[in-house]
């Protein structure tokens, strides 16, 4: 059973070796019952984030590996790679890491060992631990508070960067997702509810402070403009699929 650790990357060469050297640790150290490997996603970066994948894969060989697109965003990186993986289960987490490293057996387990197809970590469970400013919590609930409305779904959290899937489940899916930047998660998660997928929510420990030197790359006005249009628009390609483009395969 082999597990790919996926890192998406935009210019975080500030914070790269750093973070990949963590999880490559935390890993090693804990001795999995499953084989994983580290992939490096350098989307679209202009810094040296390839020259520092390439002397960490040089280091640690196949367990750190690096795939370079070209193309620009987050989702459009994963839904490159993870369509052409030939991994069991593939995942990502973002590279600031976010959520805590001691979550990924949670994250794991329930498709290796309970048959589950999609993991997501929540924020917004009872049992999650959050540590953010009050705006973004309050733009978090309000996203999802629209997406529940438009799109009819009972998740708590759609965009927590955390979560891991089937790679065979991720193939059915990927002609269905469209959006190559961070509306990725709420398509990845609403296409696998309409295919029937068994999906589960997991609690996580999650900080926006864990790297405090690095700022976020979120703009809470405009994202959540985008956030709202983006809904929309999937709402009607649901009701209304194009001729030969079903939601469910």
């Amino acid at each position: 059973m082999l597990v790919e650790f996926c890192l998406p990357i935009l210019n975080e060469e500030q914070i790269l070796e750093k973070s990949v050297l963590k999880l490559f640790k935390y890993c090693t150290e804990k001795k999995f019952d499953f084989d994983w490997r580290i992939i490096i996603l350098i989307n679209a970066s202009t810094d040296n984030s390839l020259k520092i994948s390439q002397k960490l894969h040089s280091q640690h060989g196949d367990k750190i590996s690096f795939s370079e697109i070209s193309q620009m965003g987050r989702g459009n990186a994963l839904k490159i790679y993870w369509s052409q993986s030939k991994a069991d289960i593939v995942s990502y987490m973002d590279i600031d890491l976010a959520v805590s490293l001691d979550n990924i057996l949670d994250l794991i387990n329930p498709i290796i060992k309970d048959g589950y197809d999609l993991v997501i970590g929540s924020r917004m469970l009872p049992d999650s631990k959050i540590e953010r400013s009050f705006i973004r919590e309050l733009s978090s609930q309000g996203y999802t508070f629209c997406s529940r409305i438009i799109l009819g779904h009972n998740f708590s959290d759609m965009q927590c960067g955390f979560k891991a899937i089937r790679t065979e489940k991720f193939k059915i899916i990927a002609h269905n997702i469209k959006n190559y930047k961070w509306f990725f998660d709420t398509e990845l998660i609403i296409f696998s509810k309409l295919n029937k997928f068994k999906i589960k929510e997991i609690p996580v420990d999650w900080s926006e402070n864990r790297y405090e030197q690095r700022k976020s790359k979120v703009n809470i006005a405009r994202d959540s403009f985008k956030f709202i249009c983006n809904l929309i628009k999937l709402r009607l390609r649901i009701l209304f699929p194009v001729r030969g483009g079903s939601v469910k395969s």
